[in-house]
């Protein structure tokens, strides 16, 4: 049974930093992309970054390039997603996701398996 868990949200203040963490089992991550998207209150799905099999290849959507960091480690089958400077539009359920399909994700069109989300509330 594949199982993506994520850990790391919560609340923080505006311009404020967290670490995302998600831990894979059930599947070999490497053969896999791996990446985070959120989901706010009334709005679509957002890819927010992801990361090639290898970690060769990255992708950030423009709403958080410059201020994130995908990384992943396949020895220990996890991904972290570090976002800084948060502002309250970053307020959302953020989910790991992992697609066999591609080497990098921008939609949610082609992803296998994602996690039941961590809340992530950024106050003003």
């Amino acid at each position: 049974q594949v199982q993506l868990v994520e850990s790391g949200g919560g609340m923080v203040q505006a311009g404020g930093s967290l670490r995302l963490s998600c831990a894979a089992s059930g599947l070999a991550i490497s053969d896999y992309a791996m990446g985070w998207f959120r989901q706010a209150p009334g709005k679509k799905r957002e890819v927010l970054a992801s990361i090639s099999q290898l970690a060769s290849e990255t992708y950030y959507a423009d709403s958080v390039r410059g201020r994130s960091t995908i990384s992943r480690d396949n020895a220990k089958s996890t991904v972290s997603l570090q976002v800084n400077n948060l502002t309250p539009e970053d307020t959302a359920v953020y989910y790991c996701a992992s697609s066999g399909r591609v080497s990098l994700f921008y939609t949610t069109d082609l992803l296998d398996y994602w996690g039941q989300g961590t809340q992530v509330t950024v106050s003003s």
